[in-house]
């Protein structure tokens, strides 16, 4: 991870300037020194991969989208590779993994590859990856995991990048601002399946693209866990921005003093996101429209002797409820005669 002295940790409990994270990154093979590189067009893709190239074809379905990134990554690498640059794709995600990027795509890897990238995400539990599965046993080999940070589209299509077109239709839109459910994409040809396909496919912890109500859209918006997608992006987002804005707390300020004023600097600064999270739509609304959060603060008073003198403050602390979203509706009616 970059450097850094501020560490944020969330657990995701049911009931009982900041930073988007929506830029996508293809790792694709190619010979030669392994490079990272952001592309603002397709037309600054063509001069590094033709045409005929799956990882052209991924970022053309990315900025073929209205909601499209302003820019998108490509790191490669190299299976002759005979120095200490990556040979396989998972060796890619390892060493650029620190670099600017959020939702990962891949291009032209077989599926062990594929689960060894996702093992990979998974274990950092902070970034997403987004894969393109093609039949039921490919699904399966993700649904045994069980994982939270990775995203399965099913499109069985040939020809068609559809896990690009999600990413290029969404993943840039404010965080919280938008379910991943119901969203129409260009460039993507819905599947002719029944209810009782498209739910093996939900069951496998993947989603589809199909017709509904005669609006083309994306089945569900989960992930393999089962988890929903906006969720998970969520809590990526106020952990990035709670550690970024009270690391700026300790970098506009010649010094934070471990006493009231120093508390209120770190108070203030996780206040100011989550009214961010909340106005994205991360955060609920209770019964009068306020947001629903709490910020604690332990005063220096209550603090150990020890964490004092070593300069460590750990009493900030936060908590709130989620704003979710509706993903279907169950209306009763009635005739009068």
């Amino acid at each position: 991870m970059p450097l850094q002295d501020v560490t944020v940790s969330i657990e995701l409990r049911k009931p009982s300037g900041l930073i988007g994270l929506g830029k996508p990154l293809i790792i694709a093979e190619k010979a030669g020194a392994s490079t990272f590189k952001t592309y603002s067009s397709i037309d600054t893709v063509k001069p590094d991969f033709a045409e005929t190239t799956e990882v052209y074809k991924k970022a053309a379905a990315v900025f073929a989208q209205d909601h499209r990134p302003s820019t998108l990554a490509i790191a490669t690498y190299d299976p002759a590779a005979t120095d200490t640059d990556p040979k396989t794709a998972a060796e890619a995600i390892a060493k650029y993994y620190d670099h600017d990027w959020f939702f990962l795509l891949t291009a032209d890897i077989e599926l062990t590859d594929e689960i060894a990238i996702a093992d990979y995400v998974e274990g950092k539990k902070f970034k997403m990856y987004v894969v393109k599965t093609t039949d039921a046993a490919s699904r399966n080999a993700f649904k045994v995991k069980d994982y939270d940070y990775v995203i399965d589209f099913y499109h069985p299509t040939a020809g068609e990048q559809a896990d690009a077109a999600l990413v290029g239709e969404l993943g840039s839109q404010d965080v919280g601002s938008i379910s991943w459910k119901f969203k129409s994409l260009t460039g993507i040809t819905v599947l002719d399946i029944n209810a009782d396909e498209l739910a093996a496919i939900h069951e496998d912890g993947a989603i589809a693209y199909v017709k509904k109500a005669g609006i083309n859209q994306t089945s569900e918006g989960i992930t393999v866990s089962g988890e929903y997608i906006d969720v998970m992006h969520g809590k990526s987002w106020v952990k990035t921005n709670m550690e970024n804005s009270v690391q700026s707390a300790f970098a506009n300020n010649g010094k934070v003093s471990f006493d009231s004023r120093g508390i209120a600097l770190f108070d203030s600064a996780a206040t100011t996101v989550l009214q961010q999270a909340f106005a994205q739509g991360i955060i609920a609304a209770d019964e009068d429209g306020n947001p629903i959060y709490t910020v604690t603060t332990v005063p220096r008073s209550e603090t150990l002797p020890a964490d004092r003198a070593s300069r460590v403050y750990n009493g900030l602390s936060f908590s709130f409820e989620l704003a979710g979203a509706i993903h279907s509706a169950e209306i009763k009616g009635e005739i009068l005669v």
